[in-house]
């Protein structure tokens, strides 16, 4: 279809689905649009971007990266989606517990928006903590307090995490530091106690208020008394026995442990996307939970468990 330019000499002018320049008749719209070469308003999309949390040691293990975005996106995009796994748990306490995975979601015209994995809880007499999209809590050392590493690394704003508890060298408990969350730091071991972890944050994308993205809890000698998960998926840890995982698809960093055991798993992270339900494509991969009209808000969820995409 082409539509000439009102008598000047030139190029007849031809719709796309980006661009329509000229004078229209409301027929020569219709024809278009049928036609699928008329340029439609681009579509409004929420989403928030969990990376996978961190495996704990001593310390507990560091959520994952907790990012939002609302983004216009023209029809036909398809926007990739990346889900992080967590991190496994150190095999011992004198390791560290491993990092979670990075996700992410991109496409063509849209910010790429990458949540980094947390950062793996610190070992026994180890002089280093993992930083991450939450940091690693210190782990346990019978000579020097250890500080919890740095979150929201690389640096995002808003921030997308915050850093791990220090561990305290007093014996004969020697407790790890809480992995940080989303919203808070991993608190710091005390005399007989494992840190906490941080809390995650809440989102209502899905319609419902859930919380993601929790610290891992500290661990302690036995005898004294270990760190809780932080609310939103953080695993607790332990003093004897194994530590609690971070829950899948939360991002939640794996509890710490003690006495050479190893820490537990972080949580694999999540990928959520929200749309107008008069605006879903029904156009996935990857399976996908697809939830329309989500608790009566008028919008369709599309929540990733694992990788996939979706089109506009």
């Amino acid at each position: 279809m082409a539509k000439d330019n009102g008598g000047i000499i030139g190029v007849l002018n031809t719709p796309t689905t980006s661009s329509a320049s000229g004078v229209w008749s409301l027929d020569d719209q219709y024809q278009a649009r049928v036609s699928n070469i008329w340029p439609f308003a681009p579509i409004s999309i929420d989403f928030l971007v969990v990376a996978g949390g961190a495996g704990g040691s001593s310390g507990g293990g560091g959520a994952g990266g907790y990012r939002t975005s609302t983004q216009a996106a023209s029809i036909g995009t398809v926007i990739t989606v990346t889900v992080g796994d967590g991190g496994a748990g150190a095999g011992a306490t004198s390791n560290f517990g491993a990092p979670g995975v990075a996700s992410s979601i991109s496409g063509t015209g849209l910010t790429t928006i990458s949540s980094a994995g947390g950062g793996g809880g610190g070992g026994n007499d180890t002089q280093n903590t993992q930083s991450g999209g939450s940091g690693g809590g210190g782990g346990a050392t019978s000579s020097i307090n250890i500080t919890g590493a740095a979150g929201n690394t690389p640096s995002t704003s808003p921030s997308q995490g915050n850093n791990g508890g220090d561990s305290i060298s007093t014996g004969p408990y020697y407790p790890g530091g809480g992995g940080g969350g989303a919203s808070a730091v991993g608190a710091n071991g005390t005399g007989t106690n494992g840190g906490n972890g941080g809390a995650g944050t809440a989102s209502s994308i899905t319609g419902f208020s859930v919380t993601r993205a929790g610290g891992g809890g500290g661990g302690a000698q036995v005898g004294g008394t270990a760190g809780t998960g932080g609310t939103g998926g953080g695993g607790g840890g332990v003093t004897a026995g194994s530590a609690t995982v971070g829950t899948v698809n939360t991002g939640g960093g794996g509890g710490g442990s003690s006495g050479g055991l190893g820490g537990a798993a972080g949580g694999k992270g999540v990928v959520i996307l929200s749309v107008a339900d008069a605006s879903y494509s029904a156009t996935t991969t990857g399976s996908p939970t697809v939830t329309p009209n989500a608790n009566g808000t008028g919008k369709t969820v599309i929540q990733f468990n694992g990788s996939g995409s979706y089109t506009v």
